[in-house]
């Protein structure tokens, strides 16, 4: 992974004011020179001057050391650089003041009233020492000549530093801002690559809780039917033995059901697991909720394709199931019968199921009524139990109850947009109602 941003600046580390070592080096270095440059130009300026030499070459020490400083006070040195000019100090110096000036982050009318200073300055100061030097040593090249070499040597000290310093600048400035938006992208990805775990996350949760839900579905009521008639045939098999042998075969068919519906169901998790395992290995973390969720789909949609689910025709079935283990069931249907979308059809055929299952849980040998109403846009289902007699024997089969059947229910019929209520009765029974939308 590459650095940047505030990792990029965390990485530097420099004495002072200066981001790295190096650049406090060339700083200091660059000081050191000019002020050498700038002692020597001292002598021949105390002598022009008429003042001692130690005073001309302490004042280009201190005037050249000022470089060292360019790049926190920049001005600061381009001032110095000018104020020296009449001396015919500080070439150095001001060739790289204001390259510094160019290059940093200073408004652009200081750059340029500065470098307009800079390039005034040193015109009048060649242009006067050009005229001074011609007449001294008798030359005579015209007056043509003294605005032109004038013009053209300011130009030589002034243009080429500041062109140079801008464009290292606005370099600089376009290096820094692809850097933030490197930065910004590498957090958005972060960002993604978060979210995407979370939808994945979600998806592995509705995928366990489809599969919780319908294991509970198949086994709790195929294995609920089983106890009751063990627990029938354990009351009845020395009295009725023809009862008995009944009962016996008719806890090994459902036995055989809740296993034949189980291999199914482990069969398409079996065929799923791998090619959701092989394609999250193959797919980028990016991508990764894209690609749980199309896995979980395709799962589920393998799943109808392999089992569809119950049916409301298989009504009456488990209605026999429950009446041969001793329930007295009332079905009655209103309107008229027709073909719904296999979810609906599955929904409505589990919530009667499992209301079955809890009179068996807890209302054992209490008659229960199972009305089923056509309508013209909805199915309504609804599933009411009078309260259990005292003495049931089916009711010493004490069936456990693990506390998601309603909530299974509840969950089924809302993800189809539909309605379930459920709570006792006046009677001291308990209703179970639903409305499922047809489409």
């Amino acid at each position: 992974m590459t650095t940047t941003g505030e990792d990029h600046v965390r990485a530097r580390g420099g004495p002072g004011w200066w981001d790295r070592r190096r650049g406090a080096v060339l700083d200091v270095s660059l000081g050191v020179v000019s002020a050498l440059e700038c002692a020597a130009e001292g002598v021949p300026f105390a002598r022009d001057a008429g003042i001692p030499l130690v005073m001309g070459v302490v004042f280009g020490l201190l005037a050249g050391s000022v470089l060292v400083v360019r790049r926190k006070w920049p001005i600061a040195v381009v001032l110095v650089a000018i104020a020296i000019t009449p001396a015919e100090m500080g070439f150095l110096l001001g060739v790289v003041g204001l390259y510094t000036l160019a290059a940093s982050e200073l408004p652009r009318r200081i750059i340029g009233a500065l470098a307009g200073m800079s390039f005034l300055g040193t015109l009048i100061v060649t242009f006067v020492r050009l005229r001074q030097d011609m007449g001294r040593d008798g030359v005579d090249l015209g007056d043509w000549f003294f605005p032109f070499a004038s013009v053209g040597s300011s130009l030589g000290l002034t243009a080429p530093p500041l062109l140079l310093g801008l464009y290292v600048g606005q370099r600089r400035r376009l290096m820094e801002s692809l850097r933030e938006r490197a930065d910004s992208l590498e957090r958005e990805l972060q960002l993604l690559a978060e979210r995407a775990e979370e939808r994945a996350q979600w998806a592995r949760n509705e995928e366990r809780t489809r599969i919780a839900r319908e294991m509970h579905d198949v086994v709790a009521h195929r294995v609920s039917l089983m106890v009751v008639h063990a627990a029938a045939l354990q009351a009845v098999a020395r009295k009725d033995p023809e009862k008995a042998v009944k009962n016996a075969a008719l806890v090994g068919d459902m036995g055989r059901q809740a296993l034949t519906e189980l291999r199914e169901m482990l069969g398409v998790l079996r065929s799923g697991g791998a090619g959701a395992r092989a394609e999250r290995a193959a797919v980028p973390l990016a991508a990764v909720g894209v690609a749980a969720a199309a896995a979980a789909s395709r799962a589920v949609e393998d799943g109808e394709s392999s089992s569809e689910g119950p049916c409301l025709s298989e009504l009456d079935e488990l209605i026999g199931q429950s009446e041969a283990a001793g329930m007295v069931v009332d079905l009655s249907v209103e309107g008229e019968e027709r073909l719904y979308a296999a979810e609906v059809e599955s929904t409505a055929f589990r919530v009667v199921q499992e209301a079955l299952t809890n009179v068996h849980k807890h209302a054992a040998g209490a008659k229960t009524y199972v009305r089923l109403a056509h309508r013209v846009s909805e199915i309504a289902m609804q599933v009411e139990n009078e309260p259990p007699p005292e003495v049931s024997a089916a009711s010493s089969a004490r069936l456990p109850s693990g506390g998601n059947g309603l909530v299974g229910m509840k969950e089924r019929v809302a993800a189809l947009g539909g309605v379930f209520v459920s709570g006792p009765t006046d009677a001291g029974g308990f209703r179970v109602s639903a409305v499922i939308p047809a489409s």
